[in-house]
């Protein structure tokens, strides 16, 4: 849930920032400012696979991807649905096909869910990550009810990332110590204005699209779910405002 928070106090008088002595270096940003939150979830995504890759057996594999990826014919009535059936439409987004599809969420959840998750806070980043997650896997049923094989990746909550990013329309705040989405959420008519938003949105749609029905995976030979990918964009673009702090 989102928390009004309290009014701001009065801010106090601002002094002048001590300019450094001769000898005495400038403090400097750092050059990799992901939060914790972030770390935790890249960590978890690695931790599983490179137990699924050194750890479990094959049987032991195969089952945990029932339990935990997303399977539409689960969903279809042929199955009784059980406790997996409740959270596997989160909990695939933490299990990946190979290690490069591993490497390039990672890469995408750093660039776009560390400014993000400064922005939201921890909690709420969270909570849009299990969002996201679950209307990636919804809009992924609704195109493949029958479909036996198991989906898996966080490319969904991520692209809610992306869709989230397009809302501020790419802005970071730049002041010290500022590293996360800057400014207020835009109105949709205003970012489908922006030049630059629409370049991204563009290219992000044609790589989605041909990558997807070309069936192509980096070390794989699992199909792309372009489909998941927009559910997860629509959401994050469309509910991001939810998800801000007021």
């Amino acid at each position: 849930m989102v928390q009004p928070h309290d009014e701001p106090a009065p801010a106090a008088p601002r002094e002048a920032p001590a300019s450094p002595q001769r000898g005495e270096r400038a403090p400097r940003e750092p050059m990799f400012n992901i939060p914790a939150v972030v770390v935790g979830l890249i960590a978890l995504c690695v931790a599983i696979h490179l137990l699924r890759l050194y750890v479990l057996s094959v049987d032991q594999d195969i089952e945990l991807l029932v339990r935990a990826a997303f399977i539409p014919v689960r969903y279809s009535g042929e199955y009784s649905l059980d406790v997996y059936a409740f959270t596997s439409p989160v909990t695939y987004s933490l299990l990946h096909g190979s290690i490069p599809h591993l490497v390039v969420n990672a890469i995408w959840l750093a660039a776009f869910g560390a400014p993000l998750a400064v922005r939201l806070g921890a909690w709420r980043f969270l909570l849009f990550w299990v969002a996201t997650a679950v209307a990636a896997a919804a809009l992924h049923y609704v195109l493949h009810s029958g479909d036996h094989a198991p989906l898996v990746g966080a490319s969904g909550a991520i692209s809610g990332m992306m869709g989230a990013a397009a809302r501020f329309g790419f802005r970071i705040d730049r002041r010290p110590g500022g590293s996360g989405f800057g400014g207020p959420i835009l109105p949709v008519a205003q970012v489908l204005r922006m030049r630059g938003v629409l370049t991204f949105l563009a290219v992000w749609m044609c790589v989605n699209l041909v990558t997807g029905l070309a069936g192509f995976m980096p070390g794989s030979e699992s199909q792309i779910a372009w489909e998941a990918h927009i559910g997860g964009f629509l959401a994050g673009f469309l509910g991001i405002r939810s998800f801000d702090r007021r």
